[in-house]
Parts: structure tokens; C-alpha cells; sequence
């Protein structure tokens, strides 16, 4: 009976060890979760808050950032707030008493996170803020693509393709410090032809996290208020883009406006290569993410790292690591995206017939 007992206790314990290794991934992607505690192996450990990983883009930041940082020694801990500003916080503090060396934030909300910032801060914990700014409280480094310069692109492109005529400007998330960066940029190309008179704003609207459906339904409404008369869309991302392009679909305008988007994804480099969206802006998704984790490990292990220059979150100057973007349009996407591994020659042309394909790189 003993031994009996003792072997249900074996095999309970083994069923255990099963399951608690298999429950120390982030769903769908690398890294491990918050719930896991890599006890004893004297690797560094990088906590990473993604926003929201529904959306490609970051999917492709994790992959990249994580498998960075594992070459550099470290260990990472990935979780997903999914757009939820409150989780996020919740999952920031729940990575503080996990004993971590570095804390990454992709912040959902800049302004909304000064208190968990500050408990890590308190907790000796260095902080990252990934491609977007966390304002009003001490950060150590913040890693992105010159934001400004990427609403200057999208305008400058939009600009050369249609220089006179009425303009309407699709933001994105208000509560995002990045879409008034890119707003500013645009604003510098579009504004002196505003007052110069070759372009009329018919109107101004910003879609709440970024999100399509959002972008669709003041789409409608612009198209309805202006009487279908729109010339250009300046969407600050590729989801808002196609969320007003569904909405020019159903007016049949849809490749007849031209329309700006960002990040690359493929779901817009396809329209782009359908002719239904006039470009994106491309920010290189490897560079700034082992980037990041370049300057997450440094951070970890008590370093400076070198800034490219400074900018201010409200509450100090905070050191800038800054990258380059590159446009995209229809004339350059084999050089580009696909060049780089991004999206495939496959998978970027599989909507148009082969006899209007490009040559392959």
C-alpha cells in the first residue's frame, strides 16, 4: 500500500512538471509569460508589456526582440495587454515582483502608465519605452523610428501624387503620443499648402486604438458630410487605412483616392500592390526591435547606452535612440519588404494576376 501511494505521488508530481513547463509561453508567440520564474540560472531577465498582440505588427516586434535578447544571455518575460489600458498596468506590476532587471513598456496609453513607472523605478528596475513615449515620469531610454519624419512621408508622398485639392486626415489613437507625432509631421508638409491654397482639410478625425472598424465608420461619415468629395486620405496607419478603405470600396472610390498608411503590413502592402492604397511607411521591425533589446540588456546589466539624441516626456529629457523609416509605394516594394524578408514576393502579389507582377528579386 506504501508503495502504492508513493508512486501516485511520483506520477502526481511528474503530471505537474508537465503542465507548469508547458504553461510558460505567451500565447501564439516567443518568450515567456509573466508566470513563469526562471529560478537560479543567473541570466538576465527582461520583463516586455507588449500593447496588443491582435495586431501583426507586434507580432513580429516579440519574435524578433526575444530572440535578440536570448542571444545576448537573457531571458524574457512577454505579456500581452491586448488594448486593455488596466491589464497593462496589472501586468507591469505582476513583472515588478518578478524580479526583474529591465522593464520594456510598448505603451497602449503614454500618460496612463507614471504610477507603475515609478513603483519599478522604486524597485531599482530600469525602463525601456519601446517605439512609443511614456510621458511624465523617469524612463531611462526610449528606442523608436523618428516619428515626426514619418508623418512628414506620408504627407510628402501624398503631396507629389496630389498636389491640389481636398484633404481629409484619419489620425490615430488619441491617447497614443506617437499619432500626434506623426500628426505634427504631416501638419509640417500640409500646412503651408493650406495656406497657400492648393489644399482644403475637409476634416479631421482620430480613431480610437487605432482600430479599422473605427476608421471605417468616420470614413462613412466624411464621405457622407462631403458628398463623396475627398481627393486624399492621410491615414496614419495601415489598420485605419483599411478600415477607410472599406469605406471608399463601397463608393466605388476605392484606388481613386489616395490614401497613406504605416507599418507595412501586409494586409497593406497587398492593397498597395492591388492599387487600392497609395503607400505605407516602412519602419524596418528587426532593426528597432534588436535595437531594443540591445539597450534592454544594457539597461539590465546597469549601462549607458548612446542616444542619438534627446526628447522630453514632460517630466525630463530622456535619452532617444533614434531610426530611420523608409516610404513605400507601389515602385518599390520588391526593393524594400520583400527584399528584407518582411512579407514575401508570394504573399505580397498573391491578389494580382501574374502578368502584372513585377520581376522577382
Amino acid at each position: 500500500m506504501k508503495k502504492c501511494k508513493g508512486f501516485l505521488s511520483a506520477l502526481l508530481v511528474f503530471v505537474l512538471v508537465l503542465v507548469v513547463s508547458g504553461c510558460g509561453q505567451d500565447a501564439g508567440g516567443k518568450g515567456a509569460s509573466s508566470d513563469a520564474k526562471d529560478e537560479g540560472n543567473g541570466k538576465l531577465r527582461i520583463g516586455l508589456s507588449v500593447s496588443d498582440l491582435t495586431l501583426e505588427r507586434w507580432q513580429h516586434d516579440r519574435d524578433f526582440f526575444v530572440d535578440k535578447a536570448e542571444e545576448l544571455g537573457a531571458d524574457v518575460l512577454v505579456q500581452s495587454a491586448n488594448g486593455d489600458e488596466a491589464k497593462q498596468v496589472s501586468q507591469i506590476q505582476n513583472m515588478i515582483s518578478q524580479d526583474i532587471d529591465a522593464l520594456v513598456i510598448i505603451a497602449i496609453n503614454s500618460d496612463a502608465l507614471t504610477t507603475v513607472v515609478d513603483q519599478a523605478k522604486a524597485e531599482g528596475i530600469p525602463v525601456l519605452a519601446y517605439d512609443r513615449l511614456v510621458n511624465g515620469t523617469d524612463i531611462d531610454a526610449y528606442v523608436s523610428f523618428d516619428n515626426v519624419r514619418v508623418g512628414e512621408m506620408q504627407a510628402e508622398y501624398l503631396v507629389e501624387k496630389v498636389p491640389t485639392g481636398k484633404y481629409f486626415l484619419m489620425g490615430g489613437s488619441p491617447t497614443d503620443n506617437n499619432a500626434k507625432m506623426f500628426r505634427e509631421g504631416q501638419m509640417n508638409i500640409i500646412q503651408p499648402l493650406v495656406d497657400k491654397g492648393d489644399i482644403e482639410v475637409v476634416g479631421d478625425q482620430w480613431a480610437k486604438g487605432w482600430d479599422a472598424n473605427e476608421a471605417l465608420k468616420i470614413m462613412e461619415n466624411a464621405l457622407t458630410a462631403n458628398k463623396n468629395d475627398i481627393d486624399v486620405v492621410v491615414a496614419s496607419n495601415d489598420s485605419t487605412a483599411g478600415g477607410a478603405i472599406q469605406a471608399l470600396e463601397a463608393q466605388g472610390l476605392a484606388g481613386k483616392v489616395a490614401i497613406s498608411g504605416q507599418d507595412a503590413d501586409l494586409a497593406g502592402v497587398q492593397r498597395i500592390a492591388e492599387g487600392l492604397q497609395t503607400m505605407t511607411v516602412y519602419k524596418p521591425i528587426k532593426a528597432i526591435a534588436e535595437k531594443s533589446a540591445e539597450v534592454a540588456v544594457q539597461l539590465a546589466k546597469g549601462e549607458k547606452p548612446e542616444a542619438d539624441s534627446t526628447v522630453n516626456n514632460g517630466k525630463l529629457d530622456v535619452p532617444f535612440i533614434k531610426l530611420d523609416p523608409i516610404k513605400v509605394g507601389k515602385e518599390n516594394i520588391v526593393d524594400t519588404v520583400i527584399k528584407d524578408g518582411f512579407h514575401s514576393y508570394d504573399d505580397v502579389y498573391k491578389n494580382v494576376p501574374e502578368g502584372e507582377r513585377p520581376a522577382r528579386p
